[in-house]
């Protein structure tokens, strides 16, 4: 018996300090926005929760300071040609 595929979940993560972008290879491909906060957020999907899981666990091993943790839900879609 095979379980449903799902889509990827899309998720933010802000952590304390700044981290380059081009770190992103390293987060899973996420996006690295280093904000004027002095924060940084990655943003994007993961695959499932193990996916996360290890993202969090790498956090955990550069001592990064978790401030966010939350799955993103979906954008509302507009019918074709409406941006409203």
């Amino acid at each position: 018996m095979t379980a449903p595929t799902q889509p990827p979940a899309r998720y933010r993560i802000r952590i304390r300090g700044h981290v380059d972008p081009v770190w992103s290879t390293w987060f899973d491909r996420l996006t690295v926005t280093p904000a004027e906060d002095g924060t940084s957020e990655l943003t994007g999907p993961l695959a499932d929760q193990a996916a996360l899981f290890g993202l969090l666990a790498r956090l955990r091993d550069l001592g990064a300071t978790l401030l966010l943790v939350e799955q993103l839900t979906a954008e509302p879609r507009h019918p074709e040609g409406r941006d409203d």
